[in-house]
Order: C-alpha cells, then sequence, then structure tokens
C-alpha cells in the first residue's frame, strides 16, 4: 500500500534550517512611542525597505515594570561599511532631530515558508506570515483512495515513457473531477512522421487500472519504495528536459533526414493534444470567433463522461455565475473547458522552465513529477516557478517517490 510520504508537495521556496536562517544586518534604534507614527511614515519615504516587506519596521518589547519599549528599523547596514556617515543625509537628519542611538541587529532575509519559520523569526524581529489563502488538493496531505490515484496516473507516464525502448520524458493531462486521461504525449524533438493537423488526435479511455497498467508491469507490484535518490545511475540522454540542447548536437552528427523540432517536449506536445480534443469535441463556428459552439451530434459518443466546464467565452459576454447556474439547471451538453484550468499532469521528469511556464498558460491545477531535473529543473531542482509572485497563475507542485528501476518494469 502506498503512503502519503512517498508524494511530497514542493514548496514555493527553498525552505531553510528552522535554526539557521539567513539573516540580514539593519540599523535600528529605540524610540519614544509618542513619536512612532511620524518616525515610520518618515523612514518609509526615505528608506523603504524594499527586499524586506516581511520584517516589521517596529518591535516591541516589555521591559521591566511593565515598561513599553519601541526598537525601530532604520535602514540595512552594508556589509562592508557599517559606520553611521555611511546612512543617507536625510536619514542622519532625521536620526539628529529625534535624539535616536542607531545600533546594528539581525533580522531574517527572507519571508517565512511555514509557521513554524515564521516562530523562529520572531525570535531575531518580528515578521509577517502570509499562509497561502487558496487550498489545492493534497499540499495538507492525500487520502488512501487519493494516493492510489495518484501513483496509477504516474505508472501510465512511466509506461508511455518506455515503451518505445529508449527512454523519454512523458506528459499525462488528467481531469480528476472524472478521473480521465484527457491527453497523454512523449518528447517528440525527434520523429520520423509528423501530424499537421488533428488527425494525430486519439481518444483517451477513462481511467482503469487494466488501461493503464500493461501486461508489461505487474499491478500487484508496485512501482514505488520507501526511498529514492535524487542521483540516477544513468544518463537518460533521450529526455528532452534533461538536455535541451541535445537535438543540435545529434543533428550535427547525423546524416538521417529525420524531423527534428527542439521544442516539442511531452508536456508541449500533451497540451497540443488536448486543444486537438477540444476542437474535436467542440468545434467552433467561423474562424478566430469567441463564441463555442454545442458538441454534434455525430462526435457526442467520442466521451462517456461529462468534461468538466472550467471556463467559456461567449460573445454576449453573459457574467460567469449566470451561465454556471444555466449549465447545471439545464440539460444542455457541456461546453467547452477553458485551456487546462483545473487538470492535473503527470511527468516522469521535472520539466525544464519553458514546459513549466507553457502549464502555467494552460491553467494547470497540479503537477506531478517523478524524478528530478539536476540540469533545467524549473519546479525545485534549479528553480521553483509555482513561487513566482509575479505570475498570474500558480500551481501546486508534488514528487511522486520512485527508485529508477521503475523506468524498466515496464519494458516488455
Amino acid at each position: 500500500m502506498m503512503n502519503n510520504c512517498l508524494i511530497v508537495h514542493i514548496l514555493d521556496k527553498q525552505p531553510h534550517d528552522l535554526h539557521h536562517q539567513p539573516t540580514e544586518s539593519v540599523f535600528a534604534s529605540a524610540i519614544d512611542p509618542k513619536h512612532a507614527n511620524q518616525i515610520v511614515r518618515r523612514l518609509n519615504q526615505i528608506a523603504p525597505l524594499e527586499d524586506l516587506r516581511h520584517v516589521k519596521r517596529i518591535q516591541k518589547k516589555v521591559l521591566e515594570g511593565g515598561k513599553i519599549q519601541l526598537l525601530v528599523i532604520l535602514c540595512l547596514a552594508s556589509e562592508s561599511n557599517n559606520q553611521l556617515d555611511s546612512m543617507p543625509p536625510h536619514l542622519l537628519e532625521l536620526i539628529s532631530s529625534y535624539q535616536l542611538s542607531p545600533f546594528i541587529t539581525k533580522v531574517c532575509k527572507y519571508a517565512a515558508t511555514s509557521k513554524e519559520e515564521w516562530q523562529e523569526q520572531c525570535k531575531f524581529w518580528p515578521t509577517s506570515y502570509h499562509p497561502r489563502t487558496y487550498n489545492i488538493d493534497g499540499i495538507t496531505g492525500f487520502s488512501e483512495e487519493d494516493s492510489q490515484s495518484v501513483l496509477k496516473f504516474m505508472q501510465s507516464a512511466v509506461e508511455l515513457a518506455t515503451s518505445d525502448g529508449l527512454v523519454v520524458n512523458a506528459a499525462v493531462i488528467v481531469d480528476p473531477s472524472v478521473k480521465q486521461i484527457i491527453s497523454s504525449a512523449c518528447d517528440q524533438v525527434f520523429a520520423w512522421n509528423t501530424c499537421k493537423d488533428d488527425s494525430c488526435y486519439r481518444q483517451p479511455e477513462l481511467f482503469s487500472s487494466h488501461h493503464i497498467i500493461s501486461s508489461g508491469c505487474d499491478p500487484h507490484e508496485p512501482l514505488h519504495s520507501n526511498s529514492s535518490s535524487n542521483r540516477l545511475k544513468q544518463p537518460y540522454t533521450g529526455v528532452a528536459c534533461l538536455y535541451p540542447r541535445q537535438w543540435a548536437e545529434q543533428q550535427s552528427h547525423s546524416e538521417s533526414s529525420y524531423y527534428c523540432h527542439p521544442l516539442r517536449h511531452a508536456a508541449i506536445v500533451a497540451i497540443e493534444s488536448s486543444a486537438a480534443r477540444d476542437r474535436c469535441l467542440f468545434p467552433s463556428e467561423g474562424n478566430g470567433e469567441a463564441k463555442y459552439l454545442e458538441l454534434d451530434s455525430k462526435n457526442s459518443s467520442w466521451t462517456s463522461s461529462p468534461v468538466k466546464r472550467q471556463r467559456t467565452v461567449c460573445a454576449n459576454g453573459e457574467d460567469d455565475d449566470k451561465l454556471n447556474t444555466h449549465s447545471q439547471t439545464s440539460d444542455q451538453l457541456p461546453a467547452r473547458p477553458y485551456l487546462c484550468t483545473g487538470y492535473d499532469i503527470y511527468l516522469v521528469w521535472e520539466p525544464c522552465a519553458m514546459c513549466a511556464m507553457a502549464l502555467v498558460h494552460q491553467r494547470i491545477r497540479r503537477i506531478f513529477y517523478a524524478f528530478p531535473n539536476p540540469n533545467t529543473g524549473a519546479l525545485g531542482s534549479v528553480h521553483r516557478l509555482q513561487g513566482e509572485k509575479s505570475l498570474n497563475h500558480h500551481y501546486a507542485v508534488f514528487r511522486v517517490l520512485l527508485p529508477e528501476e521503475a523506468l524498466h518494469k515496464c519494458h516488455t
């Protein structure tokens, strides 16, 4: 049986040792409480703490006898020059006006990623902690049923990645609400045949153990183990995200006339296949129009379960809430999904920055991967794109701990 510790949530930020968090030196001073508002307002104008927004400007201490002492951060202290004369002139004027006595202290350099980190940070100087305001299934743990579902879909991705003998990356996009595979694909950086239209699309079958575990894998012998090393024994040079420039080297040393496209990584191809599926199931009227038609009766047999409705673009600009109410109370056929909103994707290898950003644009909800990408990994190994605040969409990232032997179990 699979237990929850085998599915690891990859945090948005690199966690730090609770008792050895990185710190920054700052100038601080005790101030008269009755002048606190004026001093803080002026400091925010002449010495804003742009890179320390998680740090509170004021520290309140209760001294013996119940007397309140307020300390305020004046500015950052330079590592090379911590003398007062290195401060800006306006700040020196403020210090002189209120007869402050600056001293150097330490504050935590990075915002806390957990309540435990925040509690440790406050031992140096008070900081703010903002836990996530949304909850994506799995962040706080998986049920036994959900764990088994995650493992089986990952098995499907592993089987696909090893189906042609050469180990490549594979992607499986899933609608978790109905446990249905929406699309799946392998790396296609090198290919003998290409497909220019939607004829490549094949309808995925409903999720079942028979569908995702072939005769090459023993369904009673799970792929997971109690330990998984980040260092793999083989280089797996066929994985596009691991070696994004490998195609150029192979092309320069090859006389074959096969098709080569450096951008056709597994995740990109799976997204393309998902879009082709939508075009087939929900044919639109005209070129580039915003209104999506209902599913044609001749194609209604292609799907045996309702497609999860996420968002619909309508020419008449109806409110989303009205559309949701209308769709729930009528017997009309399901509307076209908005990109991959609400879907999960299972990848054998951690995606590179290109693939990870493509999944942001597609509004993927959760990403599961089995093996880290120490070369170009964008979701934990090298970067953590899921924690980039400037992006307009964020997904949750999980690693399913599998032994390297899992890549060789599904060979027939």
